[in-house]
């Protein structure tokens, strides 16, 4: 299979949020790249298209927007 990623992505295993206006849903960062990153959600239901990425051990708020999901995993790219 042949990697088509802009840059290369880091397998990580960090607490995040996904912040949609004045609340936020707690996720994982589970690959992170300067791109994008795939988290894991319990359930993506509420999760807009469009949102904040935040990364608190890292100070990261990130804008970003869906590209992929899956199950438990969404994919993003950051804008």
């Amino acid at each position: 299979m042949v990697e088509t990623r802009i840059a290369p992505r880091h397998r990580v295993m960090k607490a995040a949020k996904i912040e949609i206006g004045a609340g936020a849903i707690d996720c994982t960062v589970r690959d992170l790249s300067l791109t994008g990153a795939a988290i894991a959600v319990a359930n993506q239901a509420e999760i807009p298209e469009r949102f904040t990425l935040i990364i608190p051990d890292d100070g990261l708020h990130l804008p970003c927007h869906v590209v992929w999901r899956k199950e438990y995993r969404i994919g993003v790219a950051f804008d």
